[in-house]
């Protein structure tokens, strides 16, 4: 055999071992981290889209790890480290891939290169909220009050360079004041600390805060989307009432480690577009204040281009400045 022959049978090969590879998948449990604290909305959703989507991973499991914390770079940093062989897989949102490379120096990992885009899953609608204990009703009672002791005031963030936190920033621009960033590994434990009245505000997905709102506990007092939520229907939107402006929208989806196999990548897509598109799960989805919106592994690259250029506009409005990157 000649030389080109060699390479000719070394390319066909690896290329049937990966088809192969395809076919079989799944034959075990496979790993899925999550890039936020257990509890929170996201959290509840994987869970949840986990039973779903066993049966079509031939009775395989999914087995949630959770990796909140550090705008989800703790979470990148593991699944960039895993092994490409689809039984590594990763949830990510907008500041594992948009964000933190703009905001941090010498991430622990590439977003370009270590982590392959599998589909984006979906949009988050987010609302601005308050502790009860705040005595607040509207955004332009927290401005007043905002405006004379916003060192008193603290507000959760997913940390440094997060979209809470970028919003906070951008929101003191606005206002010329000095409201205090704490950071939180999800949704989850940032809801009990304002209902805790640890921290006094807050802008997270509306599914991490409708219980506490039924329960009197947390006031919303905004909804980030273009009309009033079903779920909320008497809160105003951050246009009406008198906040718009703040560019950008928080999303979440799926990756894989760098180097897992086009077939593979292909057919795991198919599995989670299909339970995400499936209409009692898209209802399901709806009641958590979620918007499902899959696409192609390509379409969800396409997507995060365009994200990062939102994130440099949004990065510039906020005034935010690059750091180091110091593990915790």
């Amino acid at each position: 055999m000649t030389k080109f022959g060699r390479i000719v049978f070394g390319f066909l090969f690896i290329g049937c071992a990966a088809t192969a590879q395809a076919q079989n998948y799944p034959d075990r449990p496979i790993r899925l981290i999550v890039s936020i604290a257990a509890g929170s909305v996201t959290d509840i959703i994987m869970r949840t889209a986990a039973a779903e989507l066993t049966p079509l991973l031939g009775g395989q499991p999914l087995v949630i790890e959770n990796r909140g914390g550090a705008s989800g770079i703790v979470a990148a940093q593991a699944c960039a480290q895993a092994a490409p062989d689809g039984y590594t897989l990763c949830v990510i949102y907008h500041s594992t891939m948009s964000y933190n490379p703009l905001l941090f120096d010498h991430l622990p990992y590439d977003p370009d290169t270590d982590l392959v885009p599998v589909t984006r899953l979906f949009f988050l609608n987010e609302g601005l909220f308050v502790s009860a204990d705040l005595g607040v009703n509207s955004v332009a009672e927290l401005k007043k009050m905002a405006q004379t002791k916003s060192d008193q005031l603290n507000y959760a963030t997913l940390g440094d360079g997060s979209f809470p936190d970028l919003f906070l920033r951008w929101m003191n621009n606005q206002w010329g004041t000095k409201i205090v960033g704490v950071p939180y590994k999800g949704g989850g434990p940032a809801a009990q600390a304002l209902a805790g009245n640890q921290v006094q505000l807050t802008r997270f997905g509306i599914g991490n805060f409708l219980g506490l709102v039924k329960a009197g506990k947390v006031k919303a007092i905004a909804v980030s989307a273009d009309k009033r939520s079903p779920l909320l229907p008497d809160v105003p939107t951050l246009a009406e009432a008198g906040l718009g402006g703040y560019p950008g929208q928080g999303w979440w989806g799926l990756a894989a480690p760098k180097g897992t196999p086009p077939a593979l990548v292909d057919k795991i897509n198919a599995i989670f577009v299909k339970v995400f598109n499936d209409p009692k799960f898209m209802a399901y989805l709806d009641q958590q204040a979620v918007v499902p919106a899959t696409t192609t592994p390509a379409g969800f690259a396409a997507f995060l281009k365009e994200d990062r250029k939102a994130a440099e506009s949004l990065i510039k409005i906020a005034n935010s400045k690059r750091e180091e990157y110091k593990p915790q």
